[in-house]
């Protein structure tokens, strides 16, 4: 059950954001949902499909997935917050380039992001 949007059981959906690899997109960097494990693209990437995942779920509280980093974010709240540590793995592969994936991000990637 999840506690304040977080929930430590919930394991992740993938090593990338899942409605990319749907529709055949690419990523900047991938957040996590701290209640439900589904992995999202950042707010810079293209399709910000984190942030959709918060609006129509309403589940607030993203983890970055991103190797080394640990910080969670409320996107009701728009700050920062403590979180338990999640389920692993905490973070998409090292190996997995940034952007990603790999074949998918296009020559000019920095001139399609959001900022």
């Amino acid at each position: 059950m999840a506690d304040n949007g977080i929930n430590p059981t919930a394991t992740p959906s993938g090593s990338g954001c899942v409605e990319c690899d749907e529709i055949g997109g690419w990523w900047f960097h991938l957040r996590r949902c701290a209640e439900c494990g589904l992995v999202g693209c950042c707010d810079d990437s293209p399709s910000q499909h984190a942030q959709e995942h918060w609006r129509t779920t309403g589940h607030p509280v993203m983890q970055s997935f991103e190797p080394g980093e640990s910080w969670f974010w409320d996107y009701q709240a728009q700050t920062s917050v403590h979180g338990a540590a999640l389920a692993p793995p905490r973070a998409h592969p090292v190996t997995q380039p940034v952007p990603g994936p790999a074949g998918r991000v296009p020559v000019d990637w920095e001139f399609k992001l959001h900022s």
